[in-house]
Order: C-alpha cells, then structure tokens, then sequence
C-alpha cells in the first residue's frame, strides 16, 4: 500500500503536476531521492519504485541455527530465570552472543516467560470492617507537596478508624520518622485514648529489619508498654482503606489548606481538626457496634516518658557512659555505685532533654563532651531525601563568599608590590 502511493506522488511528479519540493514533503524523503525515483520510474515503471530490498533477508536476522542453540541451553539450564540474567549466563558461560530483548522474546514463544502486560494481577479480596470503634486503627504516612509551592514537601500521618472509617487524626511532620508518630500520639491518646490495635507497614518505624527481628523498634517498644497490639501489613493492598484516604487527601486537603491560607506546618496541625470534623461528616459510616473500645490512659503512664527515645548503657567503674558522642558523668552516689556493671536507660526527649533512669530512679549527671567526630547520620528511607537537603543547605548557609575569603600571604605580597610599582611610574611622570 505504501508503495502503491509512493508510486502515484512519483507519477503526478514525472506528469510535472507536483514540484519535487512537494512530492519530498509528502513522502517523507529527500528531493534527490525523489529525483531518483523518479528515475527508476521512467525507466522501469512501478516495478522500479518497489524496494530493492523485498524477498532478502534481513540484515538484522540471527545466524541460522542460533536461537535454536540457544533454546536448549535455556531450557536445560535456565528455564527458570528471567530473560535478562538469562542472556548474561548465555553469553558468560556458552558464548551465546544475544540481545536479552530477542532471549525475551524466544523465551516467551517458547512459554518460559510471561511478559508483565500479560501476568494476571494479583487478587486482594475485601475484608470485612472492624465492629468497633477503636478496635484496629489503620496508620499511614504520605509525602507530598502538601503546601504546594508554598513551601517543600513534607509528610501527613494519618490514623483511620477501620470500622467506621473516620479520620481520628492527622498530624503533619517533616518526614515520616518515630519523633514524627511520638508526637502525633501525643496528641491522640489524650484526645481519643488508646486504640486496642494498630495496623501500619512495614517501614523501618514499626518493624525492625530482618537481621535484627528480635529487637523492637522504638515504636513496637513504646506501644507494647501502653498495652497496644501493632500489627504490620504484608502489602498495601492490606491497608487499602488509609491508602485510598492518602489518595483523597492528596486531592482534598491540599486545595482546601489553599483555600484556608495555612502556609506552614505548625499551622496546619492547629488548623487540621477542623478538616477532619468536615471530612468524617460527609465520609464517614456507622460501626456496627455502637462500643468504642478506646481506653484512656493511666495515671501510671506518663506519656512523656514512653514517648521519648530509650536506649541502654552499661555503667563504667567510674560512673560513667557514652551516648551520642557525649560522656556523662553520674553523681557518686551510694546506690550508683551498686549499679556499676549494669545498664542504665537513658531516654532522649524531643526537646533535647536527656534523662538517666536505673530502677526507675533518675540520677543526676554532668556531662563531658570530647572533641566533636563525624559520624554516620541514621536515617531509614522515607527521611533520606530529608536528611540530604539538610545537609546541602547546613552547606550553602556556611559557605564563603568570594569576598569574604582571607588572603594569603602570596595574594598579600602580590597586591603590594603592584602598589609600589604604580607609585613609581606616577613619581617618574
């Protein structure tokens, strides 16, 4: 078909009814090539505007017998491996030299490989709402540009009530970090009280990794002494119901902190109760029980101290520990003494306050700081990006301007001597 309008822009051309110009234009080509065909037209006719190339083979064509070759060794040693370590082992170990798109593709002819358009998706069958209010709280964080352009992208947590669907509350933070969900719960226990449950992913903030399953995180930790269950998702899919609220959100809260003028993050969480009050009276549904199996705290829980970030140290002969690049250095104290040996909690609050517990008793300390070292900086994935950007403008705040850089000793001398000479042509005119 294309040949046969190849050949009737050529013909209307030789006919003089058409410049080369045009007919260049309509073919796609050259306006020598066209003069060409042209050519080849009045001397052959249609037959010589056919391609000189139809009825041989491609130049692009394998070597006979080498998709063949290939095949067997793949269905001997590598059924099971997918296309492109398979071309790797067919190159390094059998001098099979092929693309990993043609082994993908012979490999699927040959039903060895399922191309992912065509895998069937997987199944995730609806689960049954939770009776109660407070029984299973759904937790999320959602990284956007939650304020636009007004200033960066920051993270929303969101706790969802998983029988009625309610937002229970929403706290924003730079990132999606323990400090972040210490906080947001200091606001929610007093305000709702404690959920039986807790049902998160499995980021780095709920679930150890697996080199060090047996140690809880700070979060597992802090839960376990409330009396909390937490229990991480095997996939997304599990917690749909946060996901597809994060997804609102995105759309929903960003327009309406617009509209309201909320410009920063302390505002925002002020100002989020207010959203959630609008958004629960349109979205919300009613419990099939009318329970709410939130308890309230007890007066033996001081929340300060849960939340706050606990780590152990074993106290020295001297009374002393390391923590944080920091020695602290513990009043001498009888019942300290009989510490010696044993560990010390230490907890970090977010205002930077730290405290010293042994049996439960907080010991008065001086603290003595060596030389400051660099150190690795912690982070898990979710506050990565967070942390780089810190560092890059910490960078660009500290880094001289070219004016203010001190001179050398040379670039001293050098603008002396250029002073001295110019003094002398003067005295010389």
């Amino acid at each position: 078909m294309q040949e046969l309008e190849r050949a009737k822009v050529i013909e209307a051309y030789a006919k003089g009814e058409i410049k080369a110009a045009v007919a260049a234009l309509r073919l796609q080509i050259s306006t020598r090539q066209v003069r060409r065909l042209q050519e080849r037209f009045a001397d052959a006719g249609l037959a010589g505007i056919a391609s000189k190339r139809r009825g041989k083979p491609s130049n692009n064509q394998l070597e006979a017998g080498l998709a063949q070759d290939a095949m067997l060794v793949v269905r001997e040693h590598y059924a099971d491996f997918g296309p492109t370590l398979a071309c790797e082992m067919l190159r390094e170990h059998h001098d099979l030299v092929l693309s990993k798109e043609t082994v993908r593709r012979l490999m699927t002819e040959a039903g060895l490989w399922t191309p992912r358009s065509e895998r069937r998706p997987g199944l995730y069958q609806p689960r049954e709402r939770r009776a109660c209010l407070g029984e299973l709280v759904q937790i999320d964080g959602s990284r956007h540009a939650w304020f636009e352009k007004r200033r960066a992208p920051c993270s929303v947590l969101v706790f969802i009530d998983d029988a009625t669907g309610r937002i229970l509350h929403l706290h924003f933070s730079e990132t999606e970090c323990t400090n972040g969900y210490f906080e947001a719960l200091q606001s929610y226990f007093p305000r709702h009280g404690k959920p039986q449950a807790f049902y998160a992913d499995r980021a780095a903030v709920f679930r150890s990794p697996s080199a060090n399953k047996h140690i809880p995180t700070q979060f597992q930790r802090a839960v376990d002494e409330l009396g909390i269950e937490l229990i991480c998702a095997n996939s997304p899919q599990a917690k749909g119901r946060v996901e597809r609220v994060n997804r609102t959100l995105q759309d929903r809260l960003v327009k309406q902190m617009r509209l309201d003028g909320i410009q920063d993050i302390d505002t925002a969480n002020e100002w989020a109760g207010q959203f959630i009050e609008r958004y629960n009276e349109q979205f919300s549904c009613t419990a099939r029980s009318e329970l709410d199996l939130h308890t309230p705290l007890r007066p033996t829980e001081d929340l300060k101290r849960i939340l706050s970030i606990q780590d152990t140290r074993k106290l020295s002969n001297k009374l002393t520990l390391q923590h944080n690049q920091r020695q602290y250095i513990l009043q001498d104290e009888p019942w300290l003494r009989a510490m010696i040996g044993q560990s010390i909690a230490i907890h970090s609050y977010r205002d930077g306050q730290v405290e010293l517990r042994a049996n439960g008793i907080t010991a008065q300390y001086t603290i003595l700081q060596p030389p400051k070292r660099s150190s690795p900086i912690l982070v898990d994935e979710k506050s990565l990006h967070h942390s780089v950007d810190k560092l890059t403008a910490a960078r660009r705040r500290t880094r001289p301007c070219r004016g203010d850089q001190p001179q050398t000793v040379v670039s001293t001398g050098v603008m002396a001597a250029k002073k001295m000479s110019a003094q002398k042509r003067a005295s010389s005119r």
